[in-house]
């Protein structure tokens, strides 16, 4: 049985459903993945029914305690961080100094637990947590990137020069990543979509289209953050409402704070456009109530400014539900503007408008899209993908 650590940040947030469903892929091909995250997440964003067993599961590593760091410094790589640091801001320094003691605690819970190898899902502050355990003795690791390299902090070089494979989820993250830091990346660098769990995401009746009589059903599932584009998705509903079609919109998903940040900047928004009756917001929901949603919805609209690759359109697209994305970041890698979706500019609320309109009144394309949606989803973009991705690396008897 293959035994390993599998570290996420802040486990089991909202977004993480990806997650627990790549350790179910990994555990039904009999693999031992042991949980682990450096702080647990906000009250206000455990959301899923599977969440207290996951935590139940999880050791967290990330304690601020300065004992703890003066503790780890004999074992840190001090030559080698300060010649990092000479190029590096001076939050790299302070980030080594807040996972120094993370570092520690995961050498020590892996030799008790026989743990040789970890995979970490981000290159954020946990990817660093991982690099410094490695080099004080610890086990060898594994990384994911996710999004752009920017968004993960500094000290990359440090992060990437010493783990034995990693995986990224768009060819375009690998195109900047090999610009980005060339000789520090280890041999082996894969590219491997997220994915989704298609058998559970999936259908009990046939798509149907908005019908003459209808209010247009609009459903969109992100974080609320200002980048993935929700007050453009507002402005283009107040367009269809002038315009004298009736819709309305439906968002699931909750802000970092956990309800206290972006949230209260939509929430004035909504009341600035007059949409109070037109706009739910659902906030932290678990997967069930995603898919009686998109279950629910005539089209599924996600408008980010920037998106990696898009899990929540996977998962709309594995519902047969057809998808209004942006082309930005690596959402093109996902869908084919016309055959498998729409891709509109982002931030242009004119646009959407524009293509949910187009929809709306195509029942026929509307149908079509949601069947190629659906079939480019299983072909490509099952979670078991990259379960077995990970666990083919992890035990290649040929790595460095």
């Amino acid at each position: 049985m293959t035994k390993f650590g599998y570290l996420v940040p802040q486990f089991p947030g909202q977004t993480h459903i990806f997650f627990w469903r790549e350790i179910a892929e990994m555990e039904r091909r009999g693999a031992q993945p042991v949980l682990l995250s450096t702080t647990r997440p906000a009250a206000g964003l455990i959301a899923h029914d599977w969440s207290q067993a996951a935590m139940a599961r999880t050791t967290y590593l990330g304690r601020l305690d300065p004992v703890a760091a003066l503790a780890a410094l004999p074992r840190l790589p001090l030559a080698e961080i300060l010649r990092d640091a000479r190029n590096q801001p001076p939050a790299f320094l302070r980030d080594i100094a807040l996972a120094a003691p993370a570092a520690r605690l995961l050498t020590r819970k892996c030799r008790e637990q026989g743990i040789a190898h970890v995979h970490v899902h981000s290159c954020g502050r946990a990817a660093l947590v991982a690099a410094l355990a490695r080099r004080a003795g610890g086990p060898d690791y594994s990384l994911t990137l996710h999004g752009p390299l920017a968004d993960y902090g500094p000290g990359q070089g440090f992060k990437w020069r010493r783990a034995r494979f990693a995986t990224v989820i768009t060819q375009r993250l690998l195109d900047q990543l090999r610009g980005a830091l060339g000789p520090d990346l280890p041999q082996r660098v894969i590219v491997q979509p997220m994915g989704v769990n298609t058998d559970q995401l999936s259908r009990d009746a046939p798509y149907r289209p908005a019908q003459p009589d209808e209010v247009l059903r609009l459903f969109t599932c992100a974080r609320l953050n200002i980048v993935k584009g929700h007050e453009d998705l507002l402005i283009a509903l107040r367009r269809l409402l002038d315009a004298g079609r009736r819709a309305e919109l439906v968002i699931a998903g909750e802000d970092d704070a956990g309800g206290s940040g972006y949230r209260t900047v939509l929430e004035a928004r909504i009341d600035a456009l007059h949409l109070r009756d037109h706009v739910r917001l659902l906030g932290a929901v678990d997967a069930e109530e995603v898919k009686r949603q998109l279950r629910a919805a005539h089209l599924f609209v996600l408008a980010s400014w920037e998106e990696p690759l898009g899990v929540a359109l996977m998962e709309a697209m594995s519902c047969a539900v057809p998808v209004i994305g942006t082309n930005a970041g690596g959402v093109g890698e996902l869908i084919a503007d016309g055959r498998d979706g729409v891709l509109v500019p982002p931030r242009s609320p004119a646009a959407l408008a524009a293509a949910i309109a187009g929809l709306a009144d195509a029942p026929g394309r509307a149908r079509d899209l949601a069947a190629a949606g659906r079939a480019r989803i299983l072909r490509r973009f099952d979670a078991g993908r990259g379960a077995e991705t990970l666990l083919q690396e992890i035990t290649r008897p040929d790595h460095p």
